[in-house]
Formats: structure tokens, C-alpha cells, sequence
């Protein structure tokens, strides 16, 4: 990982690993906001401690074990020297195949694709929309004439002056994506739908439930942002606006919009 210090390398293990302190979370977190490369480092990371945890778990084959039992008698007739040559080759042997497996495992792990995060999906509400913004359906005030796989987004302006400015068609780790943004007062938000199962949740936000659905809050980007899911899918909201304000436009879409 070029241009990163050691700190910066044992900061990043140690998150992978869930052992960095709490205060230094939200800092390494808006790193990850910015950089796919880093989040793709701490994902390698956490595949590679898996597997090898998984291989320290697997027991010693019984093949070695009465290997080096049967040895036991021959080498105590060779004589002290000879005896401990031949244990620690034999040990040896084992050991290098045990490296070796979990050289060709880690190696394997390592090329695996990270996979889509909250992070990549609040990441969209950096960019500029591409398209109009969709328009109100019927009078009821509350939902835009556009959706993500029937999940629809809120119109927010007659009861909370955010008003759709645009819209934009992304994608997620691989997965269509859609970002309408709403504009108030100079400032601007954005609100994301991804297709698909819900994204991980993010392990150090803070979780509020509301009506039944859990809503989290943290940082992305440098900005304030809410995550929760809706019919299974993920939503992010985030941009100029405080962490109360997104959450109340959050927890009105999901009561408001079916």
C-alpha cells in the first residue's frame, strides 16, 4: 500500500480486527468513505485472519501424530543428538506444509473482491446528479416518481422544504444504485437506494430505533449520514444537514412512503 506509513498499516489491521480503540474509529472510517483501495486493504485483511483462524482451529491429522509416535522408539535408540534431529525435521516437515496451506488459503482470500459498502453507497452523494429530478406522483405529497426495485423515494419539499434538485444512476460493488439529491436553503442532500439484499451495517455507528426500524448515524465522506434499510434494501442519507435533521427525514420516508 504505497504512501501509507506503519501507523497508518497497524491503525488499519487493527480495525480490520475490531481491536482498534473506539476513539480512533471515526477517523479510520472517514478514511475508508474516501479511498475504495483502503476499504479493499481492511476487507483483504478480515478475509486473511478468518481463514487463518479457521486453520489454526483445524486438529493435527492423525497421520503426523503416529508419524512421530512410532518414530519415538528409534529415536531414543539412536541416541539424544540423532533423536532430536529427527523430531524437529519431522516438525519441521509439518510445519512447512501448515505454511504452506495457509500461504495458498490467504493468497486466495486475498484476491477476493471487497464487497459494496455503506461507505461506496453515501460515497454517490459526492457527485453531481446527471439526470432531471423526478417529479411528485398523485396529491399526497410524499413520494417522487422514482424507486429502486419498488422501493420508492420521499418527496420531502411540502412538509420539510428539501425539494428534489436531480438524480443519478450509479452502482454499488457491482450492484445499480440510485441517488436522488434535494436541495434547501443553499444546502444539499442526498438519498440512496441499493439494489439488493441489505449492505453490512456499519459495526461503530450509533443506532437509533425508530418505529420499529433501526436507523444509524455516523460520518462519511466528512458528513453527516444515516443508514437503515427499507424492504430489505439499504438507504443512506447524507450531506449538509446535521444528524437530528437526517434523521427525521429518514425515520418520515419510512412511516410516510410505502
Amino acid at each position: 500500500m504505497a504512501g501509507l506509513s506503519e501507523h497508518d498499516m497497524a491503525e488499519l489491521a487493527a480495525f480490520a480486527d475490531g481491536s482498534l480503540p473506539v476513539e480512533r474509529r471515526a477517523a479510520v472510517e472517514a478514511r475508508l468513505a474516501d479511498s475504495a483501495e483502503l476499504r479493499a486493504f481492511v476487507e483483504r485483511q478480515r478475509r486473511s485472519l478468518a481463514a487463518t483462524r479457521a486453520l489454526a482451529a483445524e486438529p493435527v491429522p492423525a497421520t503426523l501424530t503416529a508419524s512421530v509416535a512410532a518414530a519415538a522408539p528409534r529415536r531414543k535408540r539412536r541416541g539424544d543428538r540423532e533423536r532430536g534431529r529427527g523430531l524437529a525435521w519431522r516438525l519441521g516437515l509439518a510445519g512447512a506444509v501448515v505454511a504452506a496451506i495457509a500461504a495458498v488459503v490467504v493468497f486466495n482470500v486475498n484476491r477476493a473482491p471487497a464487497g459494496p459498502s455503506v461507505a461506496t453507497a453515501a460515497g454517490i452523494a459526492r457527485q453531481a446528479p446527471i439526470a432531471a429530478a423526478p417529479g411528485p406522483i398523485g396529491s399526497s405529497g410524499t413520494t417522487l416518481a422514482a424507486s429502486v426495485q419498488g422501493v420508492a423515494f420521499p418527496d420531502f419539499g411540502p412538509a420539510y422544504g428539501w425539494h428534489a434538485v436531480g438524480v443519478r444512476q450509479a452502482r454499488v460493488g457491482g450492484r445499480p444504485a440510485t441517488a436522488v439529491y434535494y436541495g434547501k436553503d443553499g444546502r444539499r442532500i442526498a438519498y440512496v437506494i441499493v439494489s439488493g439484499s441489505g449492505l453490512a451495517r456499519p459495526p461503530s455507528a450509533a443506532s437509533t430505533t425508530i418505529g420499529g426500524v433501526q436507523y444509524q448515524t455516523l460520518r462519511l465522506n466528512g458528513m453527516p449520514a444515516v443508514t437503515w434499510r427499507r424492504s430489505g434494501h439499504t438507504c443512506v442519507l447524507t450531506g449538509a444537514a446535521t444528524p437530528a435533521e437526517l434523521l427525521t427525514l429518514a425515520s418520515w420516508s419510512s412511516a410516510a412512503v410505502s
